[in-house]
């Protein structure tokens, strides 16, 4: 079957895999992983091999900048001690662990072991992502998991790339560790650089298609000439994203920041949902080839690595948690987070594509490769199936479903900005000032007072009139008083008007 026939079976597989997930109200990452591992071993199907390097760069280069570039710079200064507990000390705890089952119990060399500490010890931004966009955590956790996620590659694939090197040279040499010890730094100064030369290049391409296209451009650029300089690929991905997104939010169209919000959205989901189906599909190229005797060994020692991974991070969690509470106490003051928010956190732990793709990116004389991509691939699955998918139900188990709170979150903002536009007409009259000044207190009311009843007839009104706009644009349409082009500007228009009027929950799009 030629690939993109065989592309569009997978994309078809993958739609129906998220209306099974949305009707069931199960993380589609575990979903899609374990439907492709059925696809894998049916007969005739594709094998569509995962290259590594285009793996890391396709797939992971746009979610990292996607999630940074939402992601403000001042929560990451403000919570800098939970994301370096998170993304450095458990990531090097977890492979520390790991690698003591990968000594002790299959005989691998210690730069080996390591390296498979690294490739299983980072939970994916991808999978992160995915699940935690679907639940209402509290904000300082949802914070701190997002910003994890951002950050905990970094660690994870330096270590990587120092444990293979040192395993494959059979020795850690000068050259080895001053290109590790530049890597990080030397990407957080790449990204930064990049970013400061793509707000030059913006003001070229700014309300154009073309700048559309740039930004993906940027994103896989940046990864490409990072792996090529030996720096930190990750790091100046989060570096670039970060500092764009100060100079420019403020500063860009509305028109072309809504396009470029519906593009990135659409296009991060459509590479999530490929790499997750992919993710399962490598299962006939992991255990193909062991003979049975094998294969059972392997399985062994992969549940004894998957367990490692999720103790050594609620080791780590929940000791960092019970040591801040504890300082916090004695200080006479509030713990920033609870006991329930601790265990939520080192729950959440899913793995992605970052510990496949770096599994594959071992070199063929690794010893017990197939091992230790099994147990890869078993840590991928268990953590997206059991942890992802009971992700909803332990959330409400703790306690930690904020949905109310998030919705009395967002009536304030909207509160806030209802009174900072009154603020702005003044006192000043006019028939057009007088209107705005009805419509914003009556929004003001609505959220302080809970009087909705005006701005429920506002919008019943507006609706009722766009409907009649609609039917009268057809007619000019269906008559040639009015040309395509006039057509969809003046549809879009009306659009507009539209989505301004209705409520929040019929302006969001699902994702089955």
């Amino acid at each position: 079957m030629r690939f993109f026939e065989s592309l569009l079976l997978l994309l078809l597989a993958a739609i129906l895999c998220l209306q099974v997930a949305r009707r069931l109200g199960l993380p589609y990452p575990a979903l899609l992983a374990v439907a492709g591992m059925g696809l894998a071993f049916v007969p005739g199907a594709p094998t569509m091999a995962l290259d590594p390097q285009v793996a890391l760069s396709l797939f992971i280069a746009p979610v990292l900048m996607d999630a940074a570039f939402d992601f403000p710079l001042g929560a990451a200064l403000r919570l800098w001690v939970p994301l370096v507990a998170l993304a450095v000390v458990a990531v090097l705890a977890t492979a520390g662990l790991v690698a003591w089952v990968g000594w002790a119990m299959a005989g691998l060399p210690l730069a080996a072991a390591l390296a498979l500490g690294a490739i299983v010890a980072p939970p994916d931004a991808a999978a992160a992502s995915a699940v935690l966009g679907s639940v209402a955590l509290p904000r300082s956790t949802d914070a701190v998991l997002k910003g994890e996620s951002l950050f905990n590659d970094a660690t994870a694939l330096l270590l990587f790339s120092a444990a293979t090197k040192v395993q494959v040279a059979g020795g850690l040499s000068g050259s080895v560790a001053w290109g590790i010890a530049l890597a990080a730094p030397g990407g957080v100064v790449l990204g930064i650089a990049a970013a400061f030369v793509a707000r030059a290049t913006n003001r070229f391409v700014a309300g154009t298609l073309g700048g559309s296209l740039l930004q993906f451009v940027w994103a896989f650029l940046l990864w490409i000439a990072a792996e090529r300089l030996h720096l930190s690929a990750v790091l100046a991905t989060v570096a670039f994203a970060m500092t764009l997104a100060g100079v420019v939010n403020m500063g860009s169209a509305p028109r072309m920041r809504v396009h470029s919000y519906a593009v990135w959205t659409t296009v991060v989901f459509l590479l999530n949902v490929l790499a997750f189906l992919l993710m399962g599909m490598q299962v006939r190229g992991i255990v193909g080839d062991m003979a049975p005797a094998r294969f059972w060994e392997a399985a062994r020692f992969a549940a004894l690595v998957a367990a490692a991974v999720v103790v050594a991070r609620m080791a780590v969690i929940l000791g960092y948690n019970r040591l801040t509470a504890w300082i916090f106490r004695r200080r006479g003051e509030q713990p920033p987070a609870s006991l329930a928010q601790a265990m939520l956190v080192g729950w959440a732990g899913m793995r992605g594509l970052v510990t496949l793709a770096t599994a594959f990116a071992l070199p063929a004389d690794f010893p017990q490769r197939d091992m230790v991509a099994l147990a890869a691939f078993a840590v991928v699955v268990m953590t997206l199936v059991v942890q992802g998918g009971t992700l909803a139900p332990v959330i409400r188990l703790l306690g930690l479903n904020q949905g109310e709170a998030r919705a009395r979150e967002m009536d304030g903002a909207r509160l806030a900005l209802a009174q900072a536009a009154l603020a702005s007409l003044g006192d000043e009259d006019g028939e057009e000032r007088r209107h705005l000044r009805w419509v914003f207190e009556r929004h003001r009311a609505a959220v302080s007072d809970g009087a909705t009843e005006p701005v429920d007839r506002l919008r019943a009104a507006g609706l009722a009139a766009v409907r009649a706009q609609r039917a009268r644009l057809e007619e000019l349409r269906d008559g040639h008083e009015v040309g395509v082009d006039g057509y969809l500007l003046l549809q879009e228009e009306l659009d507009w008007k539209e989505l301004t009027l209705l409520p929040e929950d019929d302006r969001r799009i699902e994702e089955g």
